[in-house]
């Protein structure tokens, strides 16, 4: 167990102690997305759902996501947020099919870093896209949500060059 950080002496959870490590800019960018049908990506881009806006509620979904990760997940440290924000882009799959592609990127100066709040930002703006959508069809596919980037820490820079 000592190679894990989140485990004490007796093998019990325990969130890891930050308060020696450097105060740092740190920055994290992760991916999501959402598969939907022809009618739902039209009803998207032309403003025509009665709940409202789906991709500008869907982006303050994610950036409430944000800051409340650590509420959601046991060991993460609740952390002052510098910045989030999400952006879109469409894939045409096929006629039928389109994939609406979700990036979330948050900063933060701090101690500890911000992946976790950014997987938590793209994966809840693309809940929230399902939820808003979910009356014209239930068969929405939610994709692979992994982190592209993160800097800044002592564990380095990482860069995702494909998947």
């Amino acid at each position: 167990m000592s190679n894990f950080t989140h485990f004490n002496e007796e093998g019990r959870a325990k969130m890891v102690d930050i308060s020696d490590k450097k105060e740092t800019v740190r920055n994290a960018i992760a991916h999501s997305s959402i598969q939907v049908n022809q009618e739902i990506h039209q009803k998207i881009v032309d403003h025509d759902f009665k709940k409202g806006d789906v991709l500008g509620v869907a982006q303050v979904a994610g950036i409430m996501a944000a800051k409340q990760t650590s509420s959601i997940i046991p060991m993460c440290h609740p952390i002052p947020i510098s910045s989030v924000n999400i952006s879109f882009t469409w894939k045409e799959m096929s006629e039928a099919a389109y994939e609406l592609h979700i990036t979330a990127e948050v900063k933060t100066k701090g101690s500890t870093g911000v992946e976790m709040e950014a997987l938590t930002a793209a994966t809840a703006t693309a809940l929230c896209v399902y939820d808003m959508c979910k009356s014209v069809d239930k068969g929405m596919i939610i994709g692979q949500t992994y982190l592209l980037h993160k800097s800044g820490g002592k564990n380095g820079d990482f860069h995702r060059d494909h998947l």
